[in-house]
């Protein structure tokens, strides 16, 4: 049995989706600029459409939608385009330090073009401390990007009271919502939202296409674009639009919609499944990640006493990621589990699973048995579990130097 466990980073085309896609490479294939012939205004259609349905699943407007080609693109208007517009308001960001790189670096980068950022600390959960962020926010503050759901661990935050507070203050509020849209309730008017960037890839829709909600009165936001050329989309993200990847994003958007009552509980329903069977078959096991306010997919794991990378060699048959996918090729331990103060031994030995449409009770079943069995044959060759159920803490032994 080979099991797809890998859902965070990214999902398996919905084949309802690549159903409504499909007419659009070969027999609807007109720019949706093409406004002079039926072939164009089929695609525009088409594009309308899907902005409506993008629109519906976050309470928005269709017109506040811009289509992006994924949530990189979208942070990065978002965050670069809202300082380069607003640039003589104030040139001061707040933002935390376990965001994803692709608001990381753009933040990085303004502080390079003379901007101050500031990073806001976590708790042991992964939460910022709203008071932290009340106290942050000065004269000079004209963003506030915090994200929704975070990547690796899961941990939800407060986005609705960040809203507010935002709102009081006069700032914008943006916020990445790549692993929360279609699968929490999200409603940007209730929860004072002015950018919110989503991804097709996160929900059974195609790679390469994503959109970043920009809202357009109370109050009107603006954002300098980041790519020139032919002011496509509001002016703000220029280029011929990706119609029949538009078109999967819009069916994949409307089918969460539609599920959203019963979905995001079956997910939580495996995902717990498969806590609660870890916690049966293996001690020393940490989950990382607040245990209640956290996405519904999203399972991170720490196994003491065994080497991550070790144990996914042991499990080939099943797809996990260690840390985020978007950065596993680094050898270091998770930027993100750092800043919750997990040690660099625990953070070595983390596994994040995150469940899907498409996973089944049987395939968690098969995967807590082949998990349990490769981390206690991981373990019987471990010389630190073996004292640590002689009743010795490693941690307190003072090793000779050679």
């Amino acid at each position: 049995m080979r099991v797809y466990l890998d859902n965070n980073a990214t999902t398996r085309v919905d084949p309802l989706v690549l159903e409504a896609m499909l007419p659009y490479f070969c027999e609807k294939y007109g720019n949706a600029a093409s406004r002079s012939h039926s072939f164009g205004w089929e695609a525009d259609e088409a594009v309308k459409k899907a902005r409506q349905q993008v629109a519906d699943l976050i309470g928005a407007a269709a017109e506040d939608i811009v289509f992006t080609s994924g949530a990189t693109e979208g942070n990065n208007i978002a965050i670069k385009g809202v300082a380069a517009m607003y640039a003589d308001k104030g040139r001061h960001v707040v933002t935390q330090s376990t965001e994803h790189k692709a608001v990381i670096d753009p933040c990085k980068y303004l502080e390079q073009h003379g901007f101050r950022v500031t990073f806001l600390p976590v708790d042991h959960w992964g939460r910022i401390d709203l008071q932290q962020l009340a106290d942050a926010i000065k004269e000079d503050t004209i963003l506030v990007s915090i994200m929704h759901g975070n990547n690796e661990i899961g941990t939800l935050q407060p986005i609705g009271e960040i809203g507010k507070l935002c709102k009081a203050r006069g700032v914008l509020f943006h916020t990445d919502c790549c692993q929360t849209f279609g699968k929490v309730p999200i409603n940007v008017q209730e929860m004072g939202i002015d950018l919110l960037t989503c991804s097709a890839h996160k929900i059974h829709g195609p790679k390469g296409v994503g959109a970043l909600y920009v809202r357009r009165k109370r109050p009107r936001v603006r954002c300098e674009p980041v790519l020139h050329g032919g002011g496509h989309e509001r002016g703000m993200r220029s280029g011929t639009l990706n119609v029949p990847g538009i078109v999967g994003l819009g069916q994949a958007a409307e089918l969460c919609r539609l599920h959203l009552d019963t979905e995001p509980a079956r997910l939580t329903a495996l995902r717990d499944q498969l806590w609660s069977g870890l916690q049966a078959r293996l001690d020393h096991i940490a989950l990382n990640g607040h245990p209640t306010e956290r996405t519904p997919s999203n399972l991170n794991v720490s196994f003491a006493y065994v080497e991550g990378e070790s144990l996914m060699m042991g499990i080939s048959d099943i797809a996990v990621s260690s840390g985020s996918a978007c950065t596993s090729a680094s050898l270091e331990p998770s930027y993100v589990l750092k800043a919750l103060g997990v040690g660099d031994d625990l953070a070595h030995s983390s596994i994040r699973f995150s469940v899907g449409r498409f996973n089944t009770e049987a395939e968690i079943e098969y995967t807590i048995d082949r998990v349990a069995a490769a981390v206690c044959k991981l373990r019987e060759m471990s010389p630190l579990y073996e004292m640590v159920q002689e009743g010795i803490d490693p941690s307190k032994v003072e090793w000779a130097e050679r």
